[in-house]
Formats: C-alpha cells, sequence, structure tokens
C-alpha cells in the first residue's frame, strides 16, 4: 500500500530533490515503490519596480510529500538522494494520515486558483515607513494600489496630518498590536 511521507531536504534543493526522485525511481528498479513526489507551492503577486510579476513560492521550505510504498529498498532510495536530509519520524516515519493528505490537497487545490498578494496592506493599517524621506514615520495607509504596488501613507509632523504618495510596499511594514504597544 503506497501512504504519504513528509521528507525533510535542503532548503532551496526541493526542485532539485524532487526532479531526482522521479527520475531515477525507475533506473534503481523501484518505480512501482514511490508513486509520486509533490512539492506544495503557491502563486505569489508581488510588485518590483513598478512592474507586477507571479512568482511560485514554497508552501513549506524544506520539504517534499512522497506517496511511497515504504519498505528497506524505497526508503534507502529516498534517504541517500542527494539532498535529503530525513523523512519526517526519522528511523521509523509515520505516513500522514488520509484526513490530513486529504486536507492538504484540497488546500493545494485551493491555491493553484488564485494568486496570494505578498504585501496585504488595507486602507486604515497601521504602518511604519522603513525607507526614503519619512523613515521612521507611523501613519495609517489612506489608498492601496495593488496593480502598482503603491500606497499612499498619513502621517503627523509636527502634529499637521500630512499624506506621503507613492510609497512602494517595501518601503513600509505592517505595525502589530503588540508592537504599537
Amino acid at each position: 500500500m503506497h501512504n504519504w511521507y513528509v521528507v525533510q531536504v535542503l532548503s532551496t534543493h526541493e526542485k532539485k530533490v524532487k526532479k531526482a526522485l522521479e527520475e531515477q525511481k525507475e533506473t534503481k528498479g523501484i518505480g512501482d515503490l514511490i508513486e509520486s513526489v509533490l512539492l506544495p507551492t503557491e502563486n505569489v503577486s508581488e510588485v518590483k519596480n513598478g512592474k507586477q510579476k507571479v512568482l511560485e513560492k514554497r508552501l513549506w521550505p524544506g520539504y517534499l510529500l512522497v506517496k511511497m510504498q515504504l519498505n528497506d529498498d524505497s526508503w534507502l532510495f529516498v534517504k541517500n538522494t542527494a539532498g535529503v536530509i530525513d523523512f519526517l519520524g526519522g528511523e521509523k516515519p509515520t505516513a500522514l494520515s488520509d484526513k490530513e493528505v486529504e486536507e492538504i490537497l484540497r488546500d493545494l487545490e485551493s491555491k493553484k486558483q488564485t494568486v496570494t498578494q505578498k504585501h496585504k496592506f488595507n486602507v486604515g493599517d497601521r504602518v511604519k515607513i522603513t525607507d526614503g524621506v519619512f523613515v521612521n514615520f507611523i501613519g495609517t495607509v489612506t489608498n492601496v494600489f495593488l496593480d502598482k504596488g503603491r500606497l499612499s501613507v498619513l502621517v503627523s509632523i509636527f502634529g499637521r496630518e500630512t499624506r506621503v504618495d507613492d510609497l512602494e510596499f517595501n518601503q513600509v511594514e505592517e505595525i502589530t498590536e503588540e508592537a504599537g504597544n
């Protein structure tokens, strides 16, 4: 029976390890033991230099899901693949439950249908300006232009409300409740 296992791999090597597992399973004669290898990703939109880009982002950096029949041969094959650190569970890997797998696959399917915004700013959010003339000023977001990756912030300068326009998303950071106290 094939079950899903979580395999820890070197971060940033997920695609290489996935490709190696898929390509070498046949040559090692264990193609029937390893059914599939899954790298959970989502599409993330971000704006850099005024241009919107959609990038594929790993949901769990450093981890792959492998659907396989676990025995000594398949365990050794995966374990000895370059870039693999270990199975989650170590010497005795624990398979994910059907319920966990269903949730993961459903979540991945819904993420395939959408594009997540890297920066989620809304009108009314409290932000700190981290770059530019008004660095370290704290203000309130008044406008958000997702397509341009820019926003406007209302800051208080010498007791007067002043609007700072045309800030890029990466020039501000959201203030959490704890940080504001």
